[in-house]
This record gives C-alpha cells, structure tokens and sequence, in this order.
C-alpha cells in the first residue's frame, strides 16, 4: 500500500460527485504527507508528515502500530542495486550503463555489490530505504514511460526518499517536481458537469520513470543520462 496526502487547491470545490480531481492534478512538492505499509512477517508502516521519516510496526496483540523505526536515514551510498535485469535489453543506454558500471565497480561504499530484486515496488524500496542503494523502473521500448504511476507510487515513494535523505528521480530531475497533465478548460461545459474529466483520468494514471534511493547512487544515474543521453 502506498500513499500520498496533499492539499486542496485554494478555491477548489467539490464538483457534483464530492470530488475535484484538480486537487490530484498538483506536483508531488505540494503533498504534506506520505506513507506505505509493507505486508510481510510483521507490518511495517513507513510514513513521513514533511519532517522525517519514522517506521511503525503492527503489535497484533494491542492492534496498535508501535514507532520501531525513529528517524530513518538512508545511507549517502550503497551497494544494493534493484531493477529487473530481465529487461536489460530494453532499457536505454544511459541505464545499461549505469548497471553495467555498478556490477564492475565490484564494491561501493566499501561493500560488494548486490543486487536485488522482489518484483514488489514496497518491499524493494523499503530494502533500498534501510540498506542504501538504488531502486529503478526505468522506460523500456515498449512502456517509454515506466510502468509506475507518478501521483500514487512514484511521488510519496520519492518525498519518502527524501525526507530520508535520499533522491527521486526521473533520470532527468526531481520526481517531484513532475507536474503531472491538466485538465483541458472547456468553456461550453454547464453548471457542474465537467466533460473534461477523461482528460482528468489520464492525469490522475500518468506514469514516469522511476530512480530512488541513496543520493549519490541517482547523481551517478543522472550523469549517465547527461552523458550517453537517450536512444530514439
């Protein structure tokens, strides 16, 4: 589970449906919160309210979440690296690279490099969190955008990283900094229909290329982008 939490728009209004998806149409800067829960042999709730980022774990017995995880820090490097490599060939020759550049190192940070992989945005990135290191779900020939959704996976999973000490990126900048599309003004609309609303739709599911983890692990992977630029 993963989420964000941002404010309404000043002026925003519920439209006839008790919903206004501008409110959803904002930049991951604005959120105010965001968290995951990690489902495995416990429950780990990660959650930052914009002033750090604390762990909770379910106590089953008191049905409550009990703060285990004060203050997490994600290392400034890691040896961990986390992409599913049977896409290598499809990734663009700035992220091959960067992979191909990681596995020769042989050690970084002063640890050998290891790599990763669940398949599981959460738990992936919760072992990048603790461990330090680099998540990826670069663009591919056929998803040229990834396949994760910038405002529910991509955006609280990088405000997380960062409030951690960490970095978001696309490979070209900040994830959060992403605006996502906006919905096209229609002058002929009536009252409180919004026939713009599929337009909307497209916003709410855009997706973008996703980096997360230690900072100077994404430097690397932004140089490589500035260096080797992208295949057409």
């Amino acid at each position: 589970t993963v989420f964000g939490i941002s404010r309404a728009p000043d002026g925003a209004s519920a439209g006839k449906n008790g919903v206004n998806l501008d409110s959803f149409l904002q930049r991951g800067t604005k959120m105010v919160a965001a968290g995951y829960c990690l489902y495995s042999a416990t429950t780990v709730l990660v959650l930052t309210l914009g002033s750090g980022v604390h762990g909770f774990t379910l106590d089953p017995d008191k049905q409550k979440f009990l703060q285990t995880h004060p203050n997490i820090r994600i290392p400034d490097v890691g040896s961990l690296y986390s992409f599913n490599e049977a896409n290598y060939r499809e990734f663009s020759e700035p992220v091959q690279q960067f992979l191909t550049s990681m596995k020769q190192s042989g050690t970084v940070g002063g640890k050998k490099v290891s790599s990763r992989y669940v398949g599981a945005l959460v738990a992936d990135v919760h072992n990048v969190l603790i461990n330090g290191g680099i998540y990826g779900y670069p663009a591919t020939r056929d998803n040229v955008n990834g396949k994760l959704r910038l405002l529910y996976e991509s955006a609280p999973m990088a405000m997380i990283m960062e409030q951690a000490g960490g970095a978001g990126s696309t490979g070209h900048g900040r994830i959060l900094d992403v605006l996502p599309p906006q919905r096209k003004k229609n002058s002929h609309s009536k009252d409180d229909v919004e026939p713009d609303d599929e337009e909307a739709g497209k916003g709410i599911h855009v997706r973008v290329p996703t980096y997360l983890g230690s900072v100077e692990n994404v430097y690397e992977l932004e140089q490589c982008f500035k260096f080797y630029g992208e295949d057409d």
